[in-house]
């Protein structure tokens, strides 16, 4: 694509079309962007049009802006096994100009560009991209009193460094770190100071100070990256600069930075947020260094939350900053005597804890019209930046000193605010509500989402809680009435779990059943929550999990509230009931056989609706688990029934076929193995139909669909073999293992394939295509050795000799070059069987090796020469630790919940294969070596005298043990 005017007009069409509200306007010209973006000089192009000469912000501009970074976004970093869609010259024309253009632009454009050096830089900066700090840093400086360029500069350097606090440590990491500190921080601290002296020069001029205060959070966010990870010496030497000028910012007042908004924050609110995040990073992790300036920070802190802020939204990020900067030092024995004198904790409580508690006019106007926000900030864990969730930090902080004291000024404000609940429920709701959480936050010591509360306060009686509050609210007939204390009460009932009496969990399953129909989101998805949360107790109560028996009075009502409430129009697609109906199907078991013909019908319908425009990853698997669940349980009972399912379900995932509904085909292909590895021979005509269509190459080409793909095509071999051998398909079907097998990435699903194709068609069929597949694989093997190809190939190898005998192996090697397989046994065998993980992995390579060892004539009469050592090597992979199979039980499986369609295969957990054993006819691999061992032995009497020559003394003894425990002598 050359670099022209033309093609820049043309480009520019395009981009102004693809903001086009027409989609058959939007559409084609997407698809051409698509089209071209690996063309040389294409980004290049887009920078160009970035440049023109116009100040103006244009759609075209903005659209390139937009387009230039997503495309740096998906095709910079080069993927293994993918070719590179960017030029090198392409590569380093934008990294020798992208710096300067940025600098140019308007400030909505600069923010694009400089994503996109941030991006490049990930992969780039230091190594490839050298330049890229000193021309900031160079461009810092010549832009001194330029404060739109400095903010650009200061932009990109934030996006740059931001990794640096959540990366893991490593010397790559500190050495990059020591490089960025080494050129930058000098030129940070000095336009800091320089920022700070200008704000005071232009004390009265709102417009300036609007800008210099933004340098100064950029600078104060740059500085928390630098010092995220150790502190760096520059920033010790230097620590009475910066924290004499953290400590005047954050105490300055000037009421032309105060926002006059109730919701938004001003720059002097947001910049000493960010201060406050500062200096909790040192009182959390330089504390030595940092304990001469704490004092006045505390008094910093406190001033400002309690003169300084309100309960306006604006303040949030500020008092929740402020907040957990006092926590961070709470905790502290040495900072005691801050918060032990008479009153503080009093006034700690009622002052911030108290307050910053509250259920306020926003938090029920997001639980109303928000639900979903309000859900993942209260359940999942993301209210990092909630007056809520630092409060309750402070509270643990100070328990940490302070336990019995705080716990006992605590107790008395919850029986006060249960009294004023009691005096009118209706109008003082919002007083139990904070009472509930005041009572959570004491009594959790510690938790995870995974598990709730781990460790709780010995001063707080939960189950009396419970039962003289919890218990009041779940019970009440009315399921909308107070909606928020009904969310209040399911959510302790969650967290309280682990240390709740059982017979008290078993009975609250009734009202959380009657609250999934509650008209209130929230409430139905806390009741939903909870309905899982509870089924995946492993001891509830100390007891067993509960049963399907247990659950079966409340089960009916229970799905059919699930579903009523997915049929409201706020929960079509609600993850968390999806969830509650998958894992109540799994707790149930075969309890659920009445109920199938129905769940069915409606789990088909919510298929057939959410097809159409998947949009909601969880809830689209959760709902093709429950399928799966349903089919596993079903036909545990009774095989037959898996023909009821493929009537229903093949006519929708036919459609889903057609339509090529990418993020759904996965789940099709996992769900058509499981009812087809169920199903009785003869199978359906429909299974060979859609056979041929299988094999078709766009299918392969995504990632996704490899892996239940393969297992599909298993499935077709072991139950079709004959049928796929009439239809003349062995060709397509090596050829599809051809591609998987050259794959770094896939090669395993190659193998995978391979081994059930030797495992079920038979030899004759397979013996003209064996030289091929045997010369395909050490092509491969020459060309890109990895430890996962090998261990592959090593089982791979041990089953053909477990099945077909080691000198018709060895027959298929040693053609391709003569005694190759004596190589194969030197250097692959040898050195790397034990590397082979897995029970059934390892069974295989032990029949197949032990049959090497002792019924391979090539091995036994000389013709090659290490049979003592790959007697060794055998005899060390069983004296591995044994590995398990894993929890049988799938039900307490977590399924790892995604932000977004991914182009990775997400198993389904119920839908899950157990290995086909080739072997079944060998029970103990141990015996059967010393079995066959002794049987060789008594033949060939000279390996008696190579067994005790050549084979270390530990190993003989541990085939000694072997053939006690087979009953057989062990002749040497």
């Amino acid at each position: 694509m050359e670099a022209s005017e033309q093609n820049l007009d043309a480009l520019a069409a395009y981009l102004e079309q693809t903001v086009s509200a027409d989609p058959a306007v939007r559409k084609p010209a997407e698809k051409f962007l698509e089209s071209v973006e690996d063309k040389q000089n294409y980004a290049i192009l887009l920078l160009q049009l970035l440049s023109r000469s116009t100040d103006q912000v244009t759609v075209v501009k903005l659209a390139a802006a937009v387009t230039f970074k997503n495309f740096i976004k998906r095709n910079w970093p080069v993927k293994e096994d993918e070719t590179d869609r960017i030029s090198e010259l392409d590569r380093q024309a934008i990294k020798v100009h992208i710096v300067s253009l940025m600098l140019s632009l308007p400030a909505k454009l600069q923010k694009q560009v400089s994503d996109a050096i941030s991006i490049i830089g990930v992969s780039d900066f230091p190594d490839k991209w050298p330049t890229l700090l000193p021309e900031l840093v160079r461009s810092m400086a010549e832009s001194s009193t330029d404060f739109h360029k400095i903010n650009g500069i200061l932009q990109t350097a934030h996006s740059l460094f931001r990794r640096y606090r959540h990366e893991f440590r490593s010397n790559e990491l500190f050495t990059e770190m020591k490089y960025a500190i080494e050129q930058l921080a000098a030129p940070l601290t000095q336009l800091f100071k320089n920022t700070i002296a200008l704000a005071g020069e232009h004390a009265n001029n709102p417009k300036a100070l609007e800008v210099l205060f933004g340098s100064l959070v950029l600078i104060c966010k740059i500085f928390y990256s630098l010092n995220s990870q150790d502190l760096p010496e520059f920033f010790e030497d230097n620590m009475e600069i910066w924290m004499t000028s953290f400590h005047q910012l954050l105490t300055t007042n000037n009421r032309l930075l105060e926002s006059d908004s109730e919701d938004e924050a001003g720059p002097l609110e947001i910049l000493k947020s960010q201060i406050c995040d500062n200096i909790t990073l040192y009182a959390q992790k330089y504390d030595e260094e940092f304990h001469e300036h704490l004092p006045k920070f505390v008094e910093a802190a406190w001033n400002l939350l309690v003169n300084q802020t309100t309960l306006q939204i604006k303040h949030d990020l500020l008092a929740c900053n402020a907040i957990q900067f006092l926590a961070s030092v709470a905790g502290h024995d040495k900072y005691k005597s801050l918060f032990e004198t008479e009153g503080t904790l009093t006034t700690i409580c009622q002052n911030v804890v108290v307050p910053n508690m509250q259920f306020r006019d926003v938090d029920e106007e997001q639980f109303e019209d928000n639900p979903e926000e309000y859900i993942r900030r209260d359940i999942e864990g993301s209210d990092v930046d909630t007056r809520r969730r630092a409060a309750c930090d402070l509270v643990h902080s100070l328990c940490k000193v302070f336990e019995g004291p705080v716990t006992g000024i605590f107790k008395a404000y919850v029986a006060n605010l249960q009294q004023e609940y009691r005096a009118d429920p209706a109008k003082n709701w919002r007083s139990l509500d904070t009472a509930i959480y005041l009572v959570s936050t004491l009594a959790s010591k510690a938790k995870t989402e995974k598990l709730g509360a781990t460790k709780t306060n010995r001063l707080v009686d939960l189950t009396e809680f419970f039962s003289t509050t919890i218990a009041e609210l779940l019970q009440a007939p009315d399921v909308n009435d107070q909606p928020v204390l009904k969310a209040a009460a399911i959510k302790f009932v969650v967290t309280f779990r682990q240390h709740l009496p059982r017979q008290v969990l078993l009975a609250v399953f009734q009202p959380l059943a009657a609250h999934l129909a509650s008209s209130s989101t929230v409430v139905h998805t806390y009741a939903a929550h909870g309905v899982e949360r509870l089924l995946m107790l492993q001891k509830p109560g100390e007891g067993a999990p509960f049963s399907g028996a247990e659950l079966e009075p409340v089960l009916t009502s229970m799905l059919t509230n699930m579903f009523s409430a997915l049929a409201q129009p706020s929960s079509l697609e609600n993850d968390y009931v999806m969830k509650a109906i998958m894992r109540t199907l799994s707790a149930a078991r075969d309890h659920i056989i009445p109920l199938v013909p129905s769940l069915l019908v409606q789990l088909k319908e919510k298929v057939t609706m959410v097809s159409k425009n998947p949009s909601k990853p969880n809830f689209n698997h959760y709902l093709f688990e429950s399928i799966s669940c349903m089919i596993r349980f079903t036909c545990q009972k009774d095989v037959a029934a898996v023909a009821h399912f493929e009537n229903e379900l093949f006519p929708i995932f036919q459609i889903i076929l057609q339509s090529d509904v990418l993020e759904f085909l996965p789940y099709v292909f996992q769900i058509l193995s499981m009812t087809l590895e169920i199903h009785p021979a003869p199978v359906p005509d429909a299974y060979m139909a859609l056979f041929p269509l299988l094999l078709m190459p766009v299918l392969w080409e995504r990632q996704g669909n490899i892996t239940p793909l393969v297992r599909l095509l298993q499935a077709y071999v072991c139950k079709c073999g004959r049928q796929i051998i009439e239809l003349g398909k062995m060709e397509p079907l090596l050829g599809v293992w051809q591609k998987l097998i050259a794959s770094k990435t896939n090669d395993h699903e190659g193998f995978a394939l391979l081994r059930a194709i030797v495992e079920f068609i038979p030899l004759d069929t397979l013996s003209p295509f064996l030289n091929t597949i045997f010369t395909i694989i050490f092509q491969r093997l020459t060309a890109a050795k990895t430890v996962k190809f090998i261990k592959g190939l090593i089982v791979f190898f041990s089953l053909y000799a477990g099945k077909f005998g080691g000198a018709s192996l060895i027959a298929q090697v040693d053609p391709l070059q003569p005694r190759l397989f004596n190589m194969v046994l030197e250097k692959l065998f040898i050195p790397d069987l034990q590397k082979v993980a897995g029970p059934l992995d390892r069974k295989v390579c032990a029949v197949g090796v032990t049959n090497l060892l002792t019924a391979t004539p090539d091995l036994l009469d000389g013709s090659y020469t290490c049979w003592s050592e790959a007697l060794v090597a055998l005899v060390r992979l069983f004296e591995l630790p044994e590995e398990a199979d894993g929890d049988d039980d799938d039900h307490f499986a977590e399924i790892e919940e995604q932000s977004g369609y991914q182009t990775v295969y997400a198993r389904l957990i119920f839908a899950g294969k157990s290995r086909h054993d080739p072997f079944p006819e060998v029970s103990d691999v141990k015996s059967a070596l010393a079995k066959s061992l002794h049987t060789m032995l008594s033949q060939k009497a000279q390996f008696q005298g190579v067994i005790q020559s050549s084979v270390p003394a530990d190993v003989q003894q541990c085939l000694r043990t072997y053939c006690q425990a087979a009953g057989v002598a062990p002749l040497f």
